[in-house]
């Protein structure tokens, strides 16, 4: 039973925090048409941003109290997060080279 509640927890933890990830990040891309073209690529570093944040410190505040849980590498953790912020920027990028 634990596991299914842990599931449920991680599912609503995604898709609140995403979609206030999204509400800050959206209007931003939404100055450039080319930049609001690929905005996926924020949204994809939200969620990747968001694993980070649930491996490393939410999955120990849960319901669920298994033996395997441990925490990213911090070489592991800072790559995710430095893919992440390169996503975020990303669309700017192309919007200047596509322009």
């Amino acid at each position: 039973m634990g596991a299914v509640a842990e599931l449920l927890r991680i599912m609503i933890i995604f898709v609140l925090c995403g979609a206030l990830g999204w509400v800050v990040i959206e209007p931003i891309y939404t100055a450039n048409e080319v930049s609001e073209a690929y905005s996926w690529t924020g949204a994809l570093a939200i969620l990747i941003f968001l694993f980070v944040l649930y491996r490393n410190k939410w999955q120990f505040t849960g319901w669920y109290k298994g033996k395997d849980k441990r925490k990213l590498s911090k070489q592991v953790s800072i790559t995710l997060i430095a893919i992440s912020i390169i996503l975020v920027i990303l669309p700017f990028i192309l919007s200047s080279l596509l322009s």
